[in-house]
């Protein structure tokens, strides 16, 4: 867990994946940084690695993170993503393990203590509670666990959502209370995200229900008073 960084409860990450990059990417940066602003809310920017430079310098309220990185060191490593470099290129974090490029559990450990000896945080993902119990024993800083079966899905938040959270929860508090905790999977609209937190994660976001919305920037302001809101109904100091 790399403690240098303040990552303050509620967190909106949105994660690009590969639908926006270039100019398209750095308009929705600018923007999640003026609605990070305005609700001060903690938002979690994902963009393509190319596109990591021009946003981090031209926005100053977001954290920027990649998508992914690679525990390699200085050196040979052809196709692979340097922790340095992404430092070197105004990242603050990394995330790790998504469904999308799944790494196993002794890579995670080794990629989170290069990303502790760079200076970058950590967010990993799981798919059980079972796999965020292993995953909370590496000391990330964040574990954002969703079912599987519901990512990019559609699906609204129901009751498999509240048992996973609930269990998520309890298995990686025991270990490390220090770990935020996120929930994600099927978040497509600003209720959506009102329930996870109401649900008691700390953060959760969106891709497919910001990016793939007739008006992104509007939806993504939408969720992010959403989570202010129901943040501040179980927080309200």
């Amino acid at each position: 867990m790399y403690e240098n960084i303040v990552l303050k409860p509620p967190l909106f990450e949105i994660g690009l994946k590969g639908y926006l990059f270039g100019k398209d990417a750095l308009e929705l940066a600018k923007a999640a940084d003026k609605i990070s602003k305005k609700y001060g809310i903690t938002i979690i920017f994902d963009p393509q690695h190319v596109d990591i430079s021009k946003i981090a310098a031209e926005t100053e309220n977001i954290y920027v993170f990649a998508q992914h990185m690679d525990s390699i060191k200085i050196g040979v490593g052809v196709g692979s993503i340097l922790p340095e470099a992404i430092k070197a290129a105004g990242a603050v974090g990394t995330l790790l393990n998504h469904s999308e490029r799944r790494i196993n559990l002794s890579e995670i450990s080794k990629t989170i203590k290069r990303a502790d000896e760079v200076g970058l945080a950590t967010l990993v993902f799981a798919d059980s509670p079972e796999e965020a119990a292993a995953i909370a024993h590496l000391n990330p800083n964040i574990i954002l666990a969703e079912p599987p079966e519901l990512i990019g899905s559609g699906t609204s938040v129901g009751k498999l959502q509240e048992e996973f959270i609930s269990k998520t929860i309890a298995a990686v508090k025991k270990i490390n209370p220090k770990i935020i905790i996120a929930n994600s999977a099927g978040v497509r609209t600003a209720d959506d995200v009102a329930e996870i937190i109401r649900l008691g994660a700390q953060a959760t976001g969106s891709t497919s229900g910001i990016l793939k919305s007739k008006d992104p920037i509007k939806t993504m302001e939408e969720m992010i008073k959403a989570l202010k809101e129901a943040w501040l109904e179980i927080h309200p100091c």
